[in-house]
């Protein structure tokens, strides 16, 4: 006896967008990643690191990682009915995105790191505020961004580090 199994039209509609908005999230991780991998490179063998900094191989996990929870809020968000605040949220997280794409820009391949801080700050204080605009649509969406927020947090004392270490 075979049995189907059925799957109604809004659950399997539902997985798309899930799908576009992860892969957004984590294309941009990996675009960053490869116009950075230069000076990664650079920085990983040539720089000295503050105490703490974790292996080099903890960070893209960590960023696969934070990506995929980013693109799983951002879609739960855009599943919500269609609202000004919709809009305006997901406004917030693709202005948080293409900060956070060029983070690893000036502190990577430019080694601008007093100028990266200040960028990760601004950054911080932006995805504070898309955490907080996704949580008011969806309070899973808002939860998934504070391990993102804590791992600015460290990314922003290991520039700091940096930064007081090549001055």
């Amino acid at each position: 006896m075979t049995e189907t199994i059925k799957i109604k039209r809004d659950e399997h509609s539902a997985v798309l967008p899930y799908v576009l908005w992860i892969a957004l999230a984590e294309g941009v991780g990996a675009l960053s990643g490869w116009v950075t991998r230069a000076g990664s490179e650079y920085f990983n063998t040539q720089i000295a690191h503050p105490p703490l900094t974790a292996p080099s191989w903890v960070f893209p996990i960590a960023w696969a990682i934070l990506y995929a929870l980013m693109g799983i809020g951002a879609a739960r968000v855009f599943l919500k009915r269609r609202s000004a605040s919709r809009s305006r949220t997901l406004t917030v997280f693709i202005v948080q995105l293409v900060m956070n794409f060029f983070w690893p820009v000036l502190f990577f391949n430019v080694e601008a790191y007093g100028l990266a801080l200040i960028w990760l700050a601004a950054l911080l204080v932006v995805t504070a505020a898309m955490t907080i605009a996704f949580r008011r649509m969806d309070d899973t969406a808002g939860m998934l961004q504070i391990p993102y927020l804590f791992w600015l947090g460290y990314a922003a004392y290991i520039n700091a580090g940096v930064w007081l270490i090549t001055m």
